[in-house]
């Protein structure tokens, strides 16, 4: 989670779960009536989001590569369709609704094109784990665990200049700690769980999930890694075009 990215579930459960708001307590314009064009055209947050997922859209690999493949999967991703730019509770960056398959993105909370490439690419990939698994995000934690640590892993959540930037330092098994201490952390932003449980979820699932690789074959650690996992993605949907 960037502070963080979080995966709020299906719309039609939180009406049926006294016990869970399933994280759309984060979400608050979910359950607002859509604003025209015009109003939302006023709101200079909503167009500097829109501007930087643009921006994001176009220029960085790790979400071009997600974009392809989700669209080798038979999941399309469209602009106007699966990204909606809201104002968010203030600790949470983005989300990935599986009701509406929406990457929700936290305009009042993202502020510079650095930070919405990373929601973005996080976000993409917990959509992809959507288009190519059968996810229950709702009931079986482990399954939300292990989205989140590839996400982790994947988006560039965890890069030595980010920790650096969170004052946080270290050498051996600092990116599987960083991974396993996000995820953690984005479980307990979505889900009423006790830290104990999440941690164990993220602990039993952990090996599996931070070594898939998919779909970027490698762990990204730069932009200059993403490209070559892009290219490399690309030459390999040509390979196996010929075959």
């Amino acid at each position: 989670m960037e502070q963080g990215e979080a995966a709020p579930p299906a719309a039609e459960e939180k009406g049926g779960e006294e016990e869970d708001d399933f994280g759309y307590r984060l979400f608050p314009d979910r359950n607002k009536k859509p604003q025209s064009f015009l109003v939302r055209s006023l709101f200079t947050f909503h167009n500097r989001c829109q501007l930087m997922l643009r921006m994001t859209l176009d220029t960085n690999p790790y979400a071009q590569l997600l974009l392809e493949a989700m669209k080798q999967s038979g999941c399309t991703v469209f602009n106007d369709r699966h990204f909606s730019c809201e104002d968010c509770d203030g600790c949470v960056s983005g989300g990935f609704d599986s009701a509406t398959s929406q990457i929700v993105l936290c305009q009042n909370n993202i502020r510079h094109q650095s930070h919405m490439n990373r929601v973005v690419t996080h976000e993409l990939i917990h959509a992809f784990d959507h288009c190519r698994a059968h996810v229950d995000w709702f009931k079986n934690v482990k399954h939300l665990a292990c989205s989140e640590i590839r996400a982790a892993n994947l988006s560039g959540d965890c890069t030595l200049m980010n920790e650096i930037s969170r004052f946080k330092f270290g050498l051996k098994g600092h990116h599987q700690t960083c991974v396993r201490d996000r995820a953690i952390r984005s479980i307990l932003a979505v889900r009423k769980v006790s830290k104990e449980t999440a941690e164990k979820a993220v602990d039993e699932v952990f090996d599996a999930c931070f070594n898939d690789l998919e779909p970027f074959g490698r762990i990204p650690h730069s932009k200059t890694d993403a490209k070559r996992a892009y290219k490399d993605f690309q030459n390999r949907d040509r390979y196996n075009a010929n075959l």
